[in-house]
């Protein structure tokens, strides 16, 4: 069997900031993270991008929230705020607390300290994320070596460990192989592991099951129930499919237009919409309840430009209970708190409330579950057999560069 090679890079000093200013986990009470009033705008030839519009929530320790969405309404752009990987041309107000200290404007050496060790990222496209010339086991050690201190061997058990935790079948051989032997959903899985690999309080999740068939998609959310069940982390996942949400979230965050248009448990949001923009996401939806020959519903028009956001409330040219002319097209709704749990960004969010008939609670929205364990079988063509024992083995690094090999990395590296 081939051992797991990897390289252990120099761990760097703890910044001041993660070491004295932000509390341990366990010792914080209050909510792990808290976005409040984010505005967050990219200046264009056109004009200013709103990308999201004072938007405010918070995720609770041990926590999954689900944040869904049109392509377009902010949510990546959220994500990207709290670990700071905005470009330098983004305009940012607001604050994000973690751990009750804002870390919204951190200066790029303490936010590395932060970035995949206490708060993580697992990123859309995992075939992109991840480095086609080194094997998977190298670059998940590197995700390791950079936070703690730990020897050679050590490193090549907790790789192994972790690609096991994700449910990737003999991760020791696995290790050794590169991103192209790994299929989509094992690619995104050693994403996971990667993220995961510093135990971080936070697992962002950017869209995790994008472009992978629903087998795949129903392995990989259970991957992230495990992770979230063992580490005890809390997750922020950010999709735009709601089956996804009502099958892992405890909370649902439905964001239009850079704005928050409602939140709730996700018995109140899927069973109880309040908002219209809800309402037509579920209606949209395939329903076994539904009559062959009965339509999908669909939601009029298309999402507003985020340059000429349009004023008032912005889904109102798309909303069949817009009052034309009236406060719909003139003033913004406010947050309406229809319980403790359960907010509202409509002016009629309480009519529509009582109004709106419950979704039968028999119906699922959840994917089917996965048929089987066993990995999916690579789309990869085999390797030639005589070049079969070299598949496994790391390039071989010219002499000048052996020297740098063991150089901090870089610190878009180390993000």
């Amino acid at each position: 069997m081939v051992d797991v090679e990897v390289e252990v890079t120099p761990t760097p000093t703890r910044t001041k900031l993660e070491m004295e200013t932000i509390p341990d986990r366990r010792a914080w009470r209050g909510p792990l993270l808290e976005v409040r009033d984010l505005t967050v705008s990219f200046p264009t030839d056109d004009g200013l991008v709103h990308a999201v519009d004072n938007l405010s929530f918070v995720l609770r320790d041990n926590e999954v929230l689900g944040i869904v969405g049109e392509s377009g309404s902010g949510k990546t752009v959220t994500s990207l705020s709290v670990l700071g990987l905005l470009p330098k041309t983004a305009q940012v107000s607001g604050e994000i607390l973690f751990c009750g200290r804002n870390i919204l404007g951190l200066k790029e050496r303490d936010m590395t300290g932060l970035r995949g060790n206490r708060i993580a990222m697992v990123f859309q496209d995992a075939l992109a994320a991840l480095n086609p010339v080194v094997t998977v086991g190298w670059q998940i050690a590197e995700a390791v070596s950079v936070h703690q201190d730990l020897s050679k061997a050590e490193l090549k058990d907790r790789v192994v460990e972790l690609l096991s935790l994700v449910g990737i079948p003999n991760p020791r051989d696995r290790a050794t192989q590169y991103p192209h032997e790994y299929s989509g959903g094992m690619r995104q899985r050693a994403m996971i592991a990667m993220t995961i690999a510093n135990d971080p309080d936070v697992l962002i999740a950017d869209e995790p099951t994008t472009a992978l068939d629903v087998t795949i998609q129903a392995q990989v959310l259970d991957v992230l129930e495990r992770v979230a069940e063992k580490t005890s982390s809390s997750i922020l996942l950010i999709t735009h499919d709601l089956g996804v949400v009502a099958g892992v979230a405890d909370r649902v965050m439905v964001m239009y237009a850079g704005r928050e248009a409602e939140l709730g448990t996700v018995e109140e949001v899927f069973y109880k919409p309040s908002h219209p923009y809800t309402q037509g996401l579920l209606a949209s939806l395939p329903r076994i309840d539904r009559r062959d020959s009965e339509k999908l519903h669909r939601i009029v028009g298309q999402p507003p430009s985020l340059i000429f956001v349009p004023t008032g409330c912005a889904f109102h040219p798309r909303c069949p209970e817009a009052e034309l002319p009236g406060r719909c097209n003139t003033e913004q709704p406010r947050l309406t708190e229809l319980s403790l749990s359960h907010l509202s960004a409509c002016h009629f969010a309480e009519r529509l409330l009582s109004e709106a008939p419950e979704l039968p609670r028999e119906l699922s929205f959840e994917p089917p579950p996965p048929v089987s364990e066993e990995p999916e079988a690579s789309t990869e063509p085999d390797e030639p057999e005589d070049l079969e024992s070299e598949a496994f083995t790391e390039p071989d690094e010219p002499e000048d560069l052996e020297s740098e090999g063991s150089e901090e990395p870089t610190e878009s590296e180390e993000a």
